[in-house]
């Protein structure tokens, strides 16, 4: 958003900038227009009044040197005519020179049409003065021809065609445009680092409060807003984020607090009543009555299962456990040949696949342990006699350093339909509501591996079972 929002004030100042300098540039062409057309009209007067005054040849002769001087010290074009368009006196060689005589002969424009030079002898002989010249840009045009009337009213005798070269003129104009766009570039430069400032400053409490708000909501309840600048708004804005957070973090710890105080509590009554009924069972004699004293006492057991489980994931909400790096190659290796003996009891082969070294992660203390060991029960219990499953330690296959667990088998799986459930707390299939546990397994392995940084999927294997994979960040560069 920050580069958003400075290119949108660099293309505003952009804008701004050739809007100021666009018109400077244009009016000093301009201004020094005029002022080649005011300097070189007062010269072309002064030649009319002398071929006004031709009564002898040397008056021309007089005419003819003055305006020969003119040419040789400016490299100007001077042609005088008469009214009827025939050339009185002429001065001055090359293109200057080349273009009076074109004005002077009615010769054409290389584009088509009558020139400028033929329009303007055109207007003095009909007694009207140049009183206006191309604009003078850098580019050119590279000479321009005004025309001045030779005599005054009904007495016009004919016209001084004058071809004047712009060089100095629009070496000038380049010079004050060259000025004008290193201004307009220090100008850009200096609003561009303000504006760089500016966003800088306005963006910094947004920014704080995005990564405060990702922290939140990846579970750290003690994420806040630092950032004390920017506007009062969003300084306000901060202000009311942490407060919220607070008020969020308390409620969410009460409540961890009282599912872990009530399991906690709960677990001693129900210890004894374990007790009470083991003690029981003795005196009872065979029948109905000790079946059901035989099912109460399982219940019993399992809701014993369920507190243990509530407890475990307040413990793991709460998020008191700091990260560290952990070897899952090694959890991996551990793990297996602790759930050997489980599974060859159960009839399920268990078989470990991948790396064996090297594979580090940065996670919750022995997440990929604690997560391993739900995935494993949970395989045992569901896995028929005579199944496989598959643990596979790797790199991630998108080439990042993160590492990936994957526990695969070939036992029935669940429907397609019911795999978002498996994570959810307290979810069990239909057909599995016989199994023992508590439902909060897999629940309790998704929280550690989303509070490590990491996820935890599941999905359906080919042709039949069920795949979990497990993936955790790697440890930062040191």
């Amino acid at each position: 958003m920050r580069r958003r929002l400075l290119a949108v004030l660099m293309v505003l100042m952009g804008a701004a900038a050739l809007l100021l300098c666009i018109p400077l540039a244009d009016a000093y062409a301009r201004g020094r227009t005029e002022h080649l057309l005011l300097q070189r009209r007062s010269e072309a007067v002064r030649f009319a009044d002398l071929a006004d005054r031709i009564r002898t040849a040397a008056d021309r002769a007089e005419l003819s040197a003055e305006i020969g001087r003119y040419a040789q010290l400016y490299g100007a074009g001077v042609v005088v005519v008469d009214s009827a368009g025939a050339t009185v006196a002429r001065a001055g060689t090359g293109p200057a020179a080349e273009a009076a005589t074109n004005a002077a002969t009615d010769a054409d424009s290389p584009a088509g049409g009558p020139s400028e030079g033929t329009e303007a002898r055109r207007r003095a002989l009909t007694g009207r003065s140049t009183d206006r010249l191309p604009t003078l840009r850098p580019w050119g045009p590279r000479t321009v021809v005004l025309a001045e009337p030779v005599g005054r009213d009904e007495r016009v005798s004919g016209a001084v065609l004058l071809a004047v070269p712009t060089e100095v003129a629009r070496r000038d104009v380049t010079v004050r445009w060259s000025l004008i766009a290193a201004g307009a570039f220090g100008a850009f430069a200096a609003a561009a680092l303000v504006a760089a400032g500016i966003t800088r400053w306005l963006m910094r409490p947004v920014l704080d409060l995005d990564r405060a708000v990702g922290r939140l909501t990846a579970g750290s309840l003690q994420a806040r807003a630092v950032s004390d600048t920017g506007p009062p708004e969003l300084r306000r804005l901060r202000q009311h984020f942490n407060t919220m957070a607070e008020a969020m973090a308390d409620s969410i710890g009460r409540q961890r607090d009282f599912v872990a105080d009530a399991s906690h509590q709960l677990r001693n009554p129900l210890a004894t009543l374990v007790l009470q009924l083991e003690n029981v069972e003795p005196h009872l004699v065979p029948g109905p009555g000790l079946a059901e004293h035989g099912r109460a006492l399982d219940e019993a057991e399992r809701l014993e299962e369920l507190l243990d489980g509530l407890l475990a994931l307040a413990r793991v909400e709460s998020g008191a456990a700091e990260l560290g790096d952990e070897d899952v190659s090694r959890a991996v290796r551990d793990r297996v040949t602790a759930w050997t003996p489980v599974f060859r009891a159960a009839g399920v082969e268990l078989v470990a696949t991948g790396r064996a070294e090297g594979l580090p992660a940065r996670a919750l203390p022995d997440a990929a342990g604690r997560i391993l060991d739900a995935l494993l029960d949970n395989a045992v219990k569901f896995v028929p006699r005579g199944g496989r499953v598959e643990v596979c330690a790797a790199h991630a296959a998108d080439g990042s350093a993160d590492a990936v667990v994957r526990v695969a088998d070939d036992g029935p799986g669940v429907p397609q339909e019911q795999l978002p459930l498996l994570l959810r707390r307290f979810a069990r299939s239909p057909e599995h509501q016989n199994v023992p546990g508590s439902g909060l397994g897999l629940a309790i392995a998704d929280e550690i591996a989303r509070i490590s940084g990491g996820r935890l999927d599941v999905r359906g294997n080919e042709p039949h079972g069920l795949v979990a994979e497990l993936r955790l960040p790697s440890p930062p560069p040191e």
